[in-house]
């Protein structure tokens, strides 16, 4: 039997996704790097004990969330296989995003799907191998991604490929989707940028250019090749409904095969997401840093449900500006790690957004009548 979709009261007391950051120790030095990850593990990081720790307080949610181990490389970790068996006989699904280098072997990611991998995912930032490799600053990176994709479909591993979009590849988004739904990928999500880390404001499009690459995921969408969805930029949600009300106003079949579901509620910064630094540090999300807890000393439930930011966070009528009056506000509420990470204030409007709001009655009724899942 197929779970319920997520509500908003779920998302009240219950986040969909625990993010799990193992160690900050990684081979790569990715120009966008939320992490700036390193070459060496840091001394403080949750203990092999502390992590199981972790796990078992997720089971205490009113409805226990999936667990994604990531970081850095989860691999760099000698007990990351342990603690797959672990989250599977605690029966917590559990993926990872390794980084794209030799760890990755064949042999490797068939013992994490022995021990329980519910879904590997990989990052392609080009379609080709120069893009990527300038991106991830590692020759051959490209290589590594292909050929673990390869391996994945090969065991019967479900795939997730991450593509992040900015300035250096705008021109190869339908070229990355294409290369993603030839490894028959069950879901591709497309990062946009965040100023945090090593990535800065400049790598990322303008508002015009998202709205350019909505409408490449939406033809995707229409295509029934491949599931995509976004990260970090939840007014893809807005424009879905925007063609939902434009094929109806046609009188229309409905504007979208998939992504679109009655009664789901979409994740943000906060609200269905939580995310555990290396040294136990709780935030909204890894793209943004305001610390709000620490693990084990503070209970992973208490803090997502009773942190002010956090729930300030789910509440989209305390949203400024452009975004506090938009009638999209609860179905999107757009990016706050970025209103953050370039304005300062978590609950700012959304800075790369190009709608402008309408308040019209009808629009209301039909933002309300359709909360969307990506």
């Amino acid at each position: 039997m197929r779970p319920l979709p997520y509500t908003r009261t779920d998302f009240n007391h219950s986040p969909m996704i625990v993010f799990y950051e193992m160690t900050r120790a990684c081979d790569l030095a990715c120009v966008h790097c939320r992490a700036n990850a390193q070459l060496f593990r840091h001394p403080d990081e949750l203990s092999a004990q502390q992590a199981r720790e972790l796990v078992d307080q997720m089971l205490t949610f009113p409805r226990p969330p999936l667990i994604v181990l990531t970081g850095g490389d989860p691999l760099k970790r000698d007990d990351v296989f342990d603690l797959v068996d672990y989250c599977r006989r605690q029966r917590v699904a559990v993926a990872m995003t390794p980084s794209a280098t030799s760890l990755v072997t064949y042999d490797a990611l068939k013992k994490l799907q022995e021990m329980g991998l519910h879904r590997v995912a990989v990052s392609l930032d080009g379609a080709d191998a120069k893009t990527h490799d300038t991106f991830r600053r590692v020759q051959g990176s490209y290589q590594r991604t292909m050929e673990i994709m390869r391996d994945a479909g090969a065991m019967g591993l479900p795939l997730q490929v991450n593509c992040t979009v900015g300035r250096h590849n705008l021109h190869q988004v339908d070229a990355l989707l294409e290369l993603a739904a030839n490894a028959k990928a069950c879901l591709c999500s497309i990062f946009f940028i965040v100023p945090t880390g090593r990535a800065t404001a400049e790598l990322r499009l303008s508002a015009q250019q998202y709205e350019d690459v909505f409408e490449i995921m939406y033809r995707w969408q229409q295509s029934g090749r491949l599931a995509v969805k976004t990260t970090e930029a939840p007014h893809f949600r807005r424009f879905l409904l925007q063609k939902q009300k434009s094929a109806a106003a046609r009188g229309a079949p409905p504007a979208s095969r998939r992504g679109i579901a009655l009664g789901q509620v979409g994740t943000n910064d906060g609200k269905g997401i939580m995310f555990v630094s290396h040294t136990g540090e709780i935030f909204p999300s890894g793209f943004l840093p305001i610390h709000c807890g620490t693990f084990p000393q503070d209970s992973l439930v208490s803090v997502y449900q009773d942190s002010p930011l956090f729930r300030s966070l789910r509440d989209g009528d305390l949203l400024g500006g452009k975004c506090g009056v938009c009638e999209y506000r609860h179905i999107c509420g757009g990016s706050r790690a970025r209103s953050y990470g370039l304005l300062g204030d978590p609950l700012a409007a959304e800075p790369d957004c190009i709608y402008e709001p309408t308040n019209s009655a009808a629009d209301k009724n039909l933002a309300a009548a359709a909360e969307i899942g990506n």
